[in-house]
């Protein structure tokens, strides 16, 4: 038999939270962002079960874009850092990428080019979070180089990106958006400013496109209630299964370093699911874990390849046990948040070594 430790992708569930980020916003179009490999869930088939309904993809390299290429899809792809070296360029035009520009080396890189057919391309203004984007002082020496080139499509986009989107009472948001509304170069121009929170939380940052991720998979980015949570559904489970059970005395420790001990008799599940799969090695005593549906509380350090958790008061749990770390029942915002982190950082950490079953 085979190590019981696998993830679990939901892939009527992403289409159903691509299809609620699209009935939030419907005056945009959507472009659906499989990054990082779709955030964890695997970016080949999140793509593949996405392109009947989803106009264009977005990642962050050419090499992600490549791998999508390669597996068959024909839909555009942004490029959402943009390129890297100037040869990429070259490949981005074959290929069919759109390309975001946020630096004017980009800019003096792309009208060099030497391509046979024009690219889309997507302008990133620096609204204030400083870490990628264009001052808009540079669009007037910039933009007229991108209009005049024949290696630039017609129909230049602004973007910008959010830096507190998800923090509901943030003001600096709004902020943003009356930065990059004022210094548009057109009114008329196409932009696009709502990432997954921006969709969710701020329809005045609603565009032409509008970028779902976060949300694509299931769980929400905002800080707090909202209607538009309702509309999410998880799409990955982290699953596995208790190999191993003991009881322990008052005293007894367990796991390396004999971080925590017992304060009274216990019983100890051991599950196959440890860091070198991206589980967090940090996760602390405490973290909740759904075994056999009831949650228990992981206990003791995070091994490499398992853990243990405190089954004492769980009834039927033993060997053989079905272990869900985080999914619909038990959300990876949840887990993350006993971790001190988040839930993009638990998805996107999961490792290779755990084969994904796709239903």
């Amino acid at each position: 038999m085979a190590r019981p430790a696998h993830i679990q992708v939901d892939l009527q569930a992403l289409i159903s939270n691509y299809q609620w980020a699209c009935q939030l916003a419907p005056n945009s179009q959507t472009m659906a962002i499989v990054k990082a490999d779709a955030y964890g869930h695997g970016a080949v088939a999140c793509a593949r079960a996405l392109e009947p309904h989803a106009p264009a993809f977005g990642v962050a390299c050419i090499e992600e874009a490549i791998q999508l290429r390669q597996a068959g899809i024909t839909k555009p792809i942004l490029l959402l850092e943009g390129t890297f070296t100037a040869d990429e360029i070259v490949t981005a035009a074959e290929q069919d990428f759109w390309l975001m520009v946020e630096d004017p080396w980009q800019v003096d890189a792309l009208v060099k080019a030497k391509l046979t057919q024009a690219v889309k391309v997507w302008v990133k203004m620096d609204t204030g979070m400083h870490r990628l984007g264009l001052a808009p002082f540079r669009f007037e020496h910039l933009l007229p180089m991108l209009e005049n080139s024949p290696n630039v499509a017609d129909g230049i986009l602004m973007a910008s990106h959010f830096a507190c989107a998800d923090e509901l009472q943030n003001p600096f948001t709004k902020q943003q958006i009356d930065f990059f509304k004022t210094h548009l170069p057109q009114k008329a121009m196409p932009f696009s400013l709502a990432n997954s929170a921006g969709i969710m939380a701020w329809p005045e940052a609603h565009g032409t496109w509008n970028r779902a991720g976060f949300m694509l998979y299931g769980n929400t980015p905002l800080d707090g209630a909202h209607s538009s949570n309702d509309g999410l559904t998880p799409v990955m489970s982290l699953n596995s299964a208790v190999i191993s059970t003991r009881h322990i005395e008052t005293g007894q420790g367990v796991g390396y370093a004999q971080s925590w001990t017992a304060k009274r008799p216990t019983t100890i599940a051991t599950i196959a699911m440890g860091y070198a799969d991206g589980y967090p090695r940090h996760a602390p005593t405490g973290t909740p874990v759904l075994v056999n549906g009831q949650q228990a509380p992981l206990i003791g350090r995070v091994s490499m390849d398992m853990v243990t958790v405190d089954i004492t008061d769980l009834e039927g749990a033993g060997i053989g046990s079905p272990v869900c770390f985080w999914g619909k029942q038990l959300t990876a915002n949840e887990v993350a948040s006993h971790m001190g982190t988040i839930g993009y950082e638990v998805m996107t950490r999961v490792g290779l070594r755990l084969p994904k079953v796709y239903v």
